[in-house]
């Protein structure tokens, strides 16, 4: 072989070496979210930039029930998602359960922004939400619109199939109001064997009526395909239908305003790059972008701070919208939370 040819080869070895060496330590972690017009926005808002900043290759996945795969991942040794976006509820049990890591503040200061309230040692609050009642404008007329739970219930004044998650959470705070508790008393009145007898006895009244969804983007989806006239839904998913120019309307009153958080699955090889991730995406810029591409609210202080009227009037937070909301009680459902579950689960099925 001539000098040159040997020359060139030893080159282009040394190219394929270097590539593969810089793709063997290129750094990447795994995103996880809920899909749909929530994660779009969220990755353009938020997930991208952060990666970008972090110089890191961002993974991403989606599932609208993470919590039982978290739970396999863990438990089998075999976690491969470093940053899940979870509600409330899967927080609670995630902790108790032991399945996330210990966050370090000292690696997440943005995290000193956001209200102790909506964050602890094992999760960070980002967005706030309400599930509430959304209908087909065109499915009605004039201004004998449903209005409240009491009118979701009301299949002769307003006919059609309802929309409704599967399971107890949320459904049955909506059936207490719907048969005339107020907001301030429902889980004081859910709390008791009675009352929770009476939240399955109403929900019984509308069973006939309901098409359940599963997914956060089913809703929309439900009611411009004209599968119902009316469903509970994520404030933000009609918010995004309704930038695409669907007839699609939202009633506040009674609604349920609640969180989202970020959780570290126990295990993750990749914990403290993990945490660097959500410090990045906790930034006020970040969050407030968000906001203005789909209205769920950012936890973090200066990003409300920042953000126009007109934005902050689609937010849950805001107090024409949450002058009539009911705010999601997480100690209630860490304490009763899986006996209403089941119990729910066992009433779908009969």
């Amino acid at each position: 072989m001539s000098t040159l040819r040997t020359t060139a080869f030893q080159l282009a070895s040394l190219a394929l070496f270097i590539g593969s060496a810089t793709q063997a330590m290129a750094e990447d972690i795994t995103f996880v979210s809920q899909g749909g017009a929530y994660q779009e926005a969220q990755s353009k808002a938020i997930l991208e930039p952060a990666a970008k900043k972090l110089g890191l290759t961002l993974k991403q996945d989606s599932s609208p029930k993470a919590y039982p795969i978290i739970k396999t991942q863990v438990e089998s040794g075999k976690v491969t998602w470093d940053v899940v976006d979870l509600p409330t509820g899967d927080c609670i049990r995630g902790e108790a359960e032991g399945l996330f890591e210990k966050l370090d503040l000292a690696l997440i200061p943005n995290a000193a922004q956001i209200p102790d309230s909506l964050k602890d040692e094992y999760s960070v609050g980002y967005i706030s939400y309400s599930t509430v009642l959304a209908y087909r404008t065109d499915a009605f007329k004039g201004a004998d619109v449903p209005k409240t739970w009491a009118d979701f219930w009301d299949t002769r004044k307003f006919a059609g199939k309802r929309g409704m998650r599967k399971g107890a959470r949320y459904n049955l705070e909506f059936a207490l109001m719907a048969d005339g508790v107020p907001s301030k008393d429902v889980y004081k009145v859910l709390g008791t064997p009675a009352g929770a007898e009476r939240a399955f006895k109403k929900m019984t009244e509308l069973k006939p009526s309901i098409q359940w969804w599963e997914a956060g983007a089913q809703p929309p989806q439900f009611l411009v395909a004209g599968d119902v006239v009316m469903t509970t839904a994520y404030n933000g998913r009609i918010d995004a239908a309704q930038r695409e120019g669907k007839n699609l309307q939202i009633s506040w009153t009674g609604g349920i305003y609640d969180l989202d958080y970020w959780v570290i699955p126990k295990g993750t090889p990749n914990k403290d790059l993990a945490m660097k991730f959500i410090a990045s995406a906790s930034q006020p810029a970040a969050q407030a972008e968000y906001a203005k591409l789909i209205s769920y609210g950012p936890t973090n202080n200066k990003a409300l701070g920042s953000l126009d009227a007109k934005t902050l009037a689609l937010l849950p937070t805001s107090p024409a919208n949450a002058k009539d909301a009911l705010k999601f009680d997480i100690t209630f459902w860490a304490d009763q939370g899986e006996a209403l579950e089941k119990r729910f689960a066992a009433w779908a099925a009969q």
